[in-house]
């Protein structure tokens, strides 16, 4: 994938951080915008400590997790090379000549390449079910879902070295959801020993893909009720370092008012799964305002009153540390339709990539992200690319 030449600036030495971390969110075919984003990372030399992700982020998030450095670009590209294969489809990728112009082209193509997703699956990714869920037994596992994921688990294995994951040079978290008890869970590698079982339960949304089975229990999606790790990447930082967190968002926010049912169907998605970025960073700002004049107070505590049972509670949660979060969002292109996040063609995966990779140099080359925040807060909060 060739990229667009665009003056770029590496970092030069780490930032003033003690954790790095890369959250990436869920998306389907989207995601292989983060793997541009990535790709602008690496040449930069800023490397996270940590990468979290939830269903097509968890995936992304394996594959850096669980290959050396140098690797972690090629392995990304090679992913992403192999679910986008579509040989009646590929020719268009091909050609400059027969590449769609204009909206209404694009669209129309787009609409064709998701119908082929739809009902003839992504290589190596996901197959339709033969015969479909309608006439399987009730209770089996091909009852409940359209898709066979199995081929999922070998191309996991192919691209992801969950040896080294589980080594824990980089912290990976995914998120998914227990089908039984509705409990939200994070798969950590910090306390468990991470396996393609427990990225495919992130990544198992219904009703198109069955839940995942692990140690007898059954998970769906994590999107199912977040689709964004954030919270749980500054809430389970309990040494309260502070942390460089770029967060990757495939489903914007804010958007307009739909003019016809397929904008209402993606509308409907994009406020769904968008997890409601900007209300958890402000009130996780609010927070950390309250620890800081929390530890100010402690502070000033006479002898007597520091040595306290509860003094000594109210230290846990006080604490001047600092935070950086720099949101990097995909914003939908007007040809663009409600099927984007299983619209799998060459095409289109390529054009995600470049979009990621642009605006990741867009943000990389303004310094003030890489500056420890100065506000009462402690939180620096960045959308440089909104524009």
């Amino acid at each position: 994938m060739k990229q667009q030449a665009i003056k770029f600036h590496s970092v030069q030495k780490r930032p003033p951080f003690e954790c790095i971390a890369l959250v990436l969110q869920g998306g389907g075919a989207l995601g292989s915008y983060q793997g541009g984003i990535y790709e602008a990372l690496a040449e930069a030399d800023v490397h996270p400590d940590w990468v979290a992700g939830i269903s097509i982020g968890a995936i992304n998030a394996a594959i850096i997790a669980g290959n050396a450095p140098e690797d972690r670009v090629t392995k990304l590209k090679g992913f992403w090379d192999t679910i986008t294969v579509n040989p009646l489809l590929d020719i268009v990728t091909l050609s400059e000549h027969l590449e769609p112009k204009g909206n209404l082209a694009r669209r129309f193509f787009n609409e064709i390449s998701a119908s082929l997703a739809m009902f003839a699956g992504a290589k190596e990714f996901f197959s339709p079910r033969m015969p479909p869920p309608f006439f399987q037994p009730e209770g089996a596992a091909e009852a409940i879902s359209f898709y066979d994921t199995s081929p999922m688990k070998a191309t996991l294995e192919r691209f992801v070295d969950f040896d080294r994951i589980n080594q824990g040079d980089m912290r990976l978290s995914v998120g998914a959801v227990n089908v039984k008890s509705g409990n939200f869970i994070y798969f950590d590698n910090r306390t468990h020993a991470i396996g393609p079982e427990h990225v495919m339960a992130s990544a198992s949304m219904p009703p198109g893909f069955p839940p995942t089975e692990i140690d007898g229990n059954f998970y769906w999606d994590g999107g199912l009720i977040s689709n964004t790790p954030l919270q749980w990447v500054l809430g389970q930082n309990k040494t309260h370092q502070d942390t460089l967190a770029f967060q990757v968002d495939l489903w914007p926010a804010q958007g307009s008012i739909p003019k016809n049912l397929s904008e209402v169907a993606m509308r409907q998605k994009e406020i769904q799964y968008s997890s409601r970025t900007r209300a958890g960073t402000s009130e996780f700002m609010r927070i950390q305002g309250l620890r800081a004049s929390l530890a100010n107070i402690l502070a000033k505590l006479p002898a007597e009153l520091k040595d306290t049972e509860d003094a000594a509670r109210l230290k846990e949660a006080a604490g001047h540390q600092v935070y950086n979060i720099v949101h990097l969002i995909y914003r939908t292109r007007h040809y663009e339709s409600h099927s984007k996040d299983y619209e799998f063609s060459r095409l289109s995966m390529q054009e995600h990539w470049r979009t990621g990779y642009q605006d990741a140099l867009c943000t990389l080359n303004n310094p003030d992200i890489f500056k420890r925040p100065e506000n009462r807060e402690g939180v620096g909060i960045f959308d440089i690319c909104k524009e």
